[in-house]
């Protein structure tokens, strides 16, 4: 069934669909909800999932957002923060009235969920960092990201995304499955340059979050990819150690895009993780 709600920057689009354990799937930078769709039908017979399109995304409007331009220096005056973000989120499971939920995140989704475990912990049963990292950026990335803006501004979001998507697959998935991949870069060209912008700096924003999992008494899943350049597998190992309950689950050839790469094993540990916690 689809969905919305008004929150205060905004409308959310959603998706509610199944029934059982309420899980929430937050879909990353470049993506829509749509990312999760193979996800449906193996989750949806023992739980009722959440899938938004996160604000700034298909149907989902953030009122505030603008065009962002290192020339005009409106990337200082951005209101689109992770922060802001979770509270979208918050708004769309209080109009369902969601009290307690599992909440998995692939990478900017991953940022999204740790923000939300931070400011709304006792609404989550647990938790999980699908091809993400608690980390903040790097000096190097934030650069890179400042230079994403600025290719955005300068060519648009679209041919952005077309150049940067393959590299987000492992060496062996991007040879035998083009298809896939080009598929995945059409459905981003619906997605605004401003919107694509936003999230990037909002991105470059976020702050540390490994104290959130340090001493965490909730279960956390782990998906890492050994060939993921987004979050790298030595970066992601480093936090697994810091909840008291980690389920770990490291993906052998496969990149950034685990629920397309290597759909049937994330199934498999989207749904021990949530009926075994």
């Amino acid at each position: 069934m689809h969905k919305h709600c008004t929150w205060s920057d905004g409308t959310i689009h959603y998706q509610v669909v199944g029934t059982g354990i309420p899980v929430v799937l937050l879909h990353g930078f470049g993506e829509d909800s749509s990312i999760w769709d193979a996800s449906i039908a193996h989750l949806q017979k023992t739980c009722t999932l959440i899938i938004p399109d996160l604000p700034g995304t298909g149907l989902s409007e953030w009122k505030s957002t603008q065009h962002i331009s290192l020339q005009q220096n409106a990337i200082h005056n951005s209101q689109f923060t992770i922060h802001n973000l979770a509270d979208a989120v918050h708004s769309m499971l209080a109009n369902e009235k969601i009290n307690q939920c599992f909440m998995l995140g692939h990478s900017m989704g991953g940022y999204i969920t740790l923000a939300y475990a931070e400011k709304y912990p006792k609404q989550l049963l647990g938790f999980g960092l699908i091809h993400s990292t608690a980390f903040a950026d790097s000096e190097e990335k934030k650069n890179n990201r400042l230079r994403g803006i600025e290719m955005m501004d300068k060519y648009g979001g679209f041919p952005f995304l077309k150049n940067t998507i393959p590299n987000l697959f492992g060496t062996s998935f991007k040879k035998n499955h083009p298809e896939i991949i080009e598929a995945l870069i059409e459905k981003s060209a619906s997605i605004p340059t401003s919107s694509l912008q936003a999230y990037y700096y909002a991105m470059m924003q976020r702050p540390d979050r490994t104290a959130v999992l340090q001493g965490n008494p909730l279960p956390v899943l782990f998906v890492l990819g050994t060939e993921d350049v987004a979050a790298p597998l030595n970066d992601v190992l480093q936090q697994t150690h810091l909840p008291l309950n980690s389920y770990i689950h490291i993906l052998d050839g496969i990149g950034h895009m685990g629920m397309l790469e290597s759909t049937e094993r994330i199934h498999q540990y989207i749904d021990a993780f949530i009926h075994q916690s």
